[in-house]
């Protein structure tokens, strides 16, 4: 299935895009979580190849408890970068959220062992609070 090139036929280049991105984050550092939405909802169209975007419209998700949705886009980020640490521990958080606990726990204790300490000690948070 081909895409539709929405940039080239809004004439829009990477700077239009990275207006919006810094708008939506405003908004979710608002707490104002379904305008935040609407702004990645529609980034995840015009830029789908970025991880970022789908993290955190993963993120918005599950702040807004639509545990399935954020799973969804995590694993759609996961797939651009599949290595991202931050969007394992969404994933994890996700996981856990849905019941699929040995699966969390897997990757939870994985993240224990990231160099980003903070990341590590969210991480090893979320084992203590499934145990």
């Amino acid at each position: 299935m081909e895409s539709t090139p929405w940039l080239e036929l809004l004439g829009w280049k990477e700077e239009d895009l990275s207006d919006l991105r810094f708008v939506g984050y405003s908004y979710i550092k608002q707490g104002h979580y379904e305008t935040a939405l609407k702004f990645f909802e529609a980034l995840v169209v015009l830029s789908p190849d970025s991880a970022y975007d789908h993290q955190t419209l993963g993120a918005i998700y599950l702040e807004m408890g639509d545990n399935n949705r954020a799973l969804k886009c995590i694993d759609d980020a996961l797939m651009i970068d599949p290595t991202h640490e931050e969007t394992l521990l969404n994933r994890t958080k996700a996981l856990f959220l849905l019941g699929y606990t040995e699966r969390a726990k897997t990757l939870a204790l994985q993240l224990t062992k990231a160099k980003n300490k903070a990341l590590a000690n969210n991480a090893q948070a979320l084992l203590l609070a499934y145990r």
